[in-house]
């Protein structure tokens, strides 16, 4: 007869909340899980290891005395209201561990390998402009007012600033799940994008399970909080800004960029046509009515009404889109192409082992290499 341990049931009891998942998703696996919460029955070790690796939890956690507080490095803005790493959920968590050890790697990577600080980082501050800060980003980053007269639509204009951001120094990835794991989604509704900004090579996260509308949005304002030196996460609701200086600034400042007021005050007066404004500066009609809402085109509840009209219809064709697409090219989201060159050349250098660059990728064996050798070479 195996040998049964006592574990304090609120241990479970967190380690189910933190999972997201309930007693139903596991009793097929485990059937005395209820037993246990009730303190009717003990868990084998055996037992403890399934659950732990169910509820994506180190095995060692669940001999704690009670539940550790586990926090986020930075500000995690949410509808509105500034609740600093309060009920964040545990892919959420994971997903940012997952590029602070990235970036924790890269950093050290790149000072010893001579690099120096990026000069951009928290050049500016909430004392500053939204035009100083605007031009200075276009500018580092080679673009001309009107760059988005030179893309054809709004994914083509995502992908260009994407590659324009990494190529002064940023990782930029886009993912919806959890690594490679397509069963832990990253709700679109709890996170749309996050910033962990380092002196020599930030981490810029956007949210792929978010509507098309609200990617390239989020891209530029966790690209303003680079410009600022502030870490911080948020799933801005409704497009409007959190109750905190920073949030608003960079709500201004990403306004700013993808539809300068002076252009769209000129379209505009031409064609007061949201699609038509939308089509000309390559983002969505929801930016735009942002834009006409702080400009005193619009009124906000002309922006509320069409804003829920168009995300439902806008999240509506992301789902039927989802088909999954091809895993390789699916890597040079998940992963970054200029983390990836890094990864490579350390190996090449012999500075970095197989194991751990199959570690920091999420990618192992054969898939790792055809991933190098196709994207890569």
């Amino acid at each position: 007869m195996s040998t049964t341990v006592k574990i304090n049931p609120e241990m479970l009891f967190w380690a189910l909340k933190r999972s997201g998942k309930t007693v139903d998703d596991l009793v097929k696996a485990l059937p005395r899980l209820p037993e246990w919460l009730k303190q009717e029955a003990e868990p084998t070790v055996k037992q403890l290891e399934v659950f732990s690796k169910r509820v994506h939890l180190p095995f060692g956690y669940l001999f704690l005395p009670e539940p550790p507080k586990e926090t986020l490095p930075f500000p995690y803005f949410r509808h509105g209201s500034k609740i600093v790493n309060s009920d964040i959920s545990l892919n959420i968590a994971d997903t940012v561990r997952s590029l602070q050890q990235r970036q924790q790697w890269l950093s050290e990577y790149l000072q010893e390998d001579g690099h120096q600080p990026l000069s951009f980082i928290g050049r500016f501050s909430t004392k500053n402009g939204i035009e100083d800060i605007v031009e200075d980003i276009r500018n580092t980053l080679g673009l001309a007012l009107d760059w988005a007269s030179d893309v054809k639509d709004a994914p083509s204009a995502f992908r260009f600033l994407v590659n324009q951001i990494e190529e002064i120094g940023i990782i930029v990835v886009v993912n919806g799940i959890v690594g490679n794991n397509t069963k832990r989604k990253i709700d679109a509704a709890e996170c749309r994008g996050f910033i962990l900004v380092n002196e020599y090579c930030p981490f810029l996260f956007i949210n792929n399970s978010d509507a098309e509308s609200a990617k390239l949005f989020t891209l530029i304002h966790e690209l303003a909080h680079v410009w600022l030196g502030k870490s911080a996460g948020f799933d801005t609701n409704q497009f409007m800004p959190a109750n905190d200086p920073v949030e608003q600034l960079c709500d201004k400042v990403a306004a700013e960029f993808l539809v300068p007021g002076t252009i769209f005050k000129n379209v505009w007066q031409q064609r007061s046509d949201l699609g038509y404004v939308a089509r000309y500066f390559k983002v969505s009609r929801i930016v735009i009515a942002r834009r006409a809402l702080d400009l005193g085109f619009i009124t906000k509840g002309q922006f509320f009404s069409w804003y829920s009209q168009w995300q439902f219809q806008a999240q509506q064709k992301k789902e039927e889109s989802n088909g999954g697409g091809d895993y390789y090219n699916n890597q040079i989201n998940r992963v970054s192409l200029r983390f990836a060159a890094f990864i490579d050349q350390a190996v090449q250098q012999g500075k970095l082992s197989h194991r751990e660059a199959y570690k920091l990728t999420g990618l192992s064996g054969d898939t790792y290499h055809h991933f190098i050798n196709a994207k890569l070479k």
